[in-house]
């Protein structure tokens, strides 16, 4: 059987950017320097990832100052939780057809 990766949605095909989506499902919210000690990136990496996650219009960013300190703060949006949701289910997919 061949198997066919139309499906996928290449916002997710890295790594990171599948974690941050994995984080931000499972979670109201989460701001970035958490983001960074969980998935133990650099800020630069981390900052590329969510721009990318942003310009799909996966996540939105919420900016707000705590004290005197700036809080960036990710959310997953709707569109972000769907196409998440289909890639999770073309991958048990994939999975599945392996096993038949």
């Amino acid at each position: 059987m061949k198997v066919t990766l139309n499906n996928f949605d290449k916002a997710f095909e890295n790594r990171i950017r599948l974690q941050i989506m994995s984080v931000l499902v499972a979670n109201e919210s989460y701001d970035f320097n958490s983001l960074k000690e969980l998935l133990d990136v650099t800020d630069g990496n981390l900052a590329s990832h969510l721009k990318a996650l942003e310009k799909e219009e996966y996540i939105t960013v919420n900016k707000t100052f705590l004290g005197r300190k700036p809080n960036t703060r990710y959310v997953a949006s709707e569109l972000g939780r769907a196409a998440f949701k289909r890639h999770l289910q073309e991958l048990e997919n994939l999975i599945r057809q392996q096993k038949a």
